[in-house]
């Protein structure tokens, strides 16, 4: 058996951070930036393509989820700097794979943080149309320069918040489902021919987009406390509880809505002005609101970080490493991280937004699959003893084929642009390359 390997030197900016996030508050903003806008539009999609053998679509997506979601909670409980995947790839296979991952899924997150900014000032002038196209543009700006301005005075709070909008944005829907458990015509549920194989791989690719987010969560590792125990046991919890809620959402709005709930645009809406009134209706809408504001929320806590480590390691201006003296968060990556996201949110389509980040996140989740193999064979541990995985050998050739059968449907204009995504990051590591070489670096 191999010595058990440390990690590789680091910059000193890794130090400033305050361990301070628990396995409650990290399992909290896991749930907050997977359950975001989508589950508010998925059932009618997922009944679309298998009417009502959804589960069967939810079975194998949870399956596929969870080999993935195996692989990071190996790699995050053996590498504990701040970064999530992008520290993972780049400890199992060093700084150049480690940075071109890191940029392909900084990409794809920012993306989708700018979406969900965009679809969160849509849905807030559905419900107050007055504010018209000038009251969208001051909604999105307030909104994340307010949660950018929170991040920059303490990570703490933040986390708190996001624990408590979680369970906000949770209540409708569970009041939606204890609602359409009594009022809904259980011969909805019953099937008329069973789901052909190829209708379930369509929709657990459809749902496999829908539990996306859970790497985010995991970008500010170098602030998680004892993150070994914390990361596998919060990223267990979160997913059940997001797998669970995902099929009784399913099941009643199949349940209240029938044949209907095909091509609803709003389908959880509809739902709950069967089961609820129009009362029901409003809070699903509102509820909707504040599901993608948390989820921004979340978000505006983790992606930065990765701004943080690019600059810590030297592959951008240092001065994103920066650590504010008193509050001890990385603000210069906050700041610029918001920037950039609400130049996207203001002049993107969401349509246009959404379709560019799938494939930039699924080949990261491909290289966090390699590298935890590889971290496993190695034997690397920097957070304490690692989170044992059941069959950890296979886990992550298992998490592959499943990736490559989802990447084999995507479209040649994505392909394109994750190779421009690519070509950018080379270009970018040979251009910092000697600057790299001579930064002072110190055991983490």
């Amino acid at each position: 058996m191999t010595a058990p390997v440390a990690p590789p030197p680091r910059i000193d900016g890794e130090r400033g951070l305050a361990r301070v996030i628990g396995r409650w508050g990290l399992a909290a903003g896991i749930v907050n930036v997977t359950v975001g806008g989508g589950i508010f539009r998925l059932p009618s999609g997922v009944a679309a393509e298998v009417g009502a053998g959804a589960p069967l679509a939810y079975l194998a997506c949870t399956i596929a989820m969870g080999l993935i979601v195996l692989c990071f909670a190996d790699a995050g409980s053996r590498v504990s700097m701040t970064g999530g995947p992008y520290a993972y790839v780049e400890t199992a296979f060093g700084p150049f794979v480690g940075f071109v991952s890191g940029v392909l899924l900084w990409v794809g997150i920012t993306l989708a943080v700018s979406a969900v900014s965009s679809f969160f000032a849509d849905s807030l002038v559905a419900l107050v149309p007055a504010l018209g196209v000038t009251g969208r543009a001051m909604a999105i700006t307030v909104v994340l320069v307010v949660l950018a301005a929170a991040n920059v005075r303490g990570v703490r709070g933040v986390t708190r918040f996001n624990a408590a909008a979680t369970v906000a944005k949770l209540l409708p829907l569970v009041l939606l489902i204890v609602a359409g458990l009594v009022t809904m015509r259980w011969s909805n549920l019953v099937w008329t021919a069973p789901p052909s194989a190829a209708a379930v791989s369509r929709a657990s690719v459809l749902l496999v987009f829908a539990f996306l987010g859970v790497e985010s969560a995991l970008v500010p590792s170098g602030e998680v406390d004892d993150p070994a125990r914390t990361v596998p046991r919060a990223i267990f919890g979160a997913m059940t509880v997001v797998a669970l809620l995902y099929v009784a959402i399913q099941l009643v709005a199949q349940g209240l809505l029938g044949a209907a709930l095909p091509g609803d645009a709003t389908p959880l809406a509809s739902a709950a002005s069967v089961a609820l009134g129009p009362a029901g209706r409003t809070l699903i809408l509102v509820g909707s609101t504040v599901s993608m504001f948390a989820y921004v929320s979340g978000m505006t806590l983790a992606v930065p970080r990765m701004l943080f480590a690019f600059g810590r390691d030297g592959f951008l201006p240092g001065a994103l490493a920066s650590v504010h003296p008193r509050w001890r968060t990385p603000h210069v990556a906050i700041v610029v991280q918001t920037t950039i996201v609400l130049a996207l949110a203001l002049f993107a389509r969401f349509e246009q937004l959404a379709v560019a980040a799938n494939v930039t996140v699924l080949l990261v989740y491909a290289a966090c699959c390699l590298a935890a193999a590889e971290l496993r064979r190695r034997d690397v541990r920097s957070g304490g003893i690692p989170f044992r995985v059941p069959a950890g050998a296979a886990v992550p050739w298992l998490a592959l084929l499943v990736i490559a059968g989802i990447l084999w449907g995507l479209r040649a204009e994505e392909w394109r642009a994750a190779a421009l995504v690519v070509a950018a990051a080379v270009v970018v590591y040979l251009a910092t390359a000697r600057t790299r070489r001579a930064r002072p670096v110190s055991a983490a």
